[in-house]
């Protein structure tokens, strides 16, 4: 079977939770750790994107889950 790809916003999260050598998949409020660096990502995301960037991006987010 194969591997669900994750969303980019997810990825990256993931990617600073892990830097900041959280777990990604601990519960945290009954949520994953990583959930909790979306705001960040959001931020830089939203920074480096075109509006149409950041709406795509989100769209596609929004079909995966």
């Amino acid at each position: 079977m194969a591997r669900k790809i994750r969303p980019p916003r997810e990825r990256a999260a993931r990617a600073l939770c892990e830097l900041h050598g959280h777990p990604p998949d601990i519960k945290m409020e009954g949520h994953p750790m990583w959930m909790s660096y979306l705001e960040e990502v959001d931020a830089v995301l939203k920074a480096a994107l075109t509006d149409e960037e950041w709406i795509k991006l989100t769209e596609t987010d929004n079909r995966m889950t």
